[in-house]
């Protein structure tokens, strides 16, 4: 079973179940797309279109004037799972929005898991936001 499989191989609840979601698929092209994906544009953020901190994150983005890619985990359901999963693998954090800027994790709305990735509400509130998005082209000056 998934679940019990990703649960002995370290991973918590959350991630696990992100996992056991997403079912059999070919891991190696799954972290190649998202990489794809990392790398087409300066600001991109992994979403579900109805969650709460995806709406914020994408409000406060706008707010701020950036440029950012969307990248739907939820358009369909079946792509989007693995991808989930393989994020949460590649970032230690399964939640979404799954925000990379200039190709680092950076966090999600707010929250991520560290000093570097503290989420976009946070470095907003000590002054790194809008200077990262400038330094990528994500912001114009």
């Amino acid at each position: 079973d998934i679940l019990r499989k990703a649960r002995s191989d370290g991973y918590d609840f959350k991630q696990s179940t992100a996992i056991a979601l997403a079912g059999e698929y070919d891991a190696d092209a799954v972290k190649a797309e998202i990489e794809e994906q990392i790398d087409s544009a300066p600001c991109v953020m992994f979403t579900w279109e109805a969650s709460p901190a995806c709406k914020k994150a994408i409000k406060y983005l706008d707010v701020a004037g950036a440029k950012y890619k969307i990248v739907r985990l939820d358009d369909p359901w079946e792509d989007g799972n693995p991808i989930r999963a393989e994020l949460g693998k590649k970032v230690g954090r399964s939640s979404v929005p799954c925000i990379f800027i200039g190709g680092e994790y950076v966090g999600g709305f707010d929250g991520g898991v560290g000093d570097e990735s503290p989420g976009i509400l946070e470095m907003a509130f000590k002054g790194t936001l809008r200077e990262k998005l400038m330094a990528v082209g994500a912001l114009d000056a």
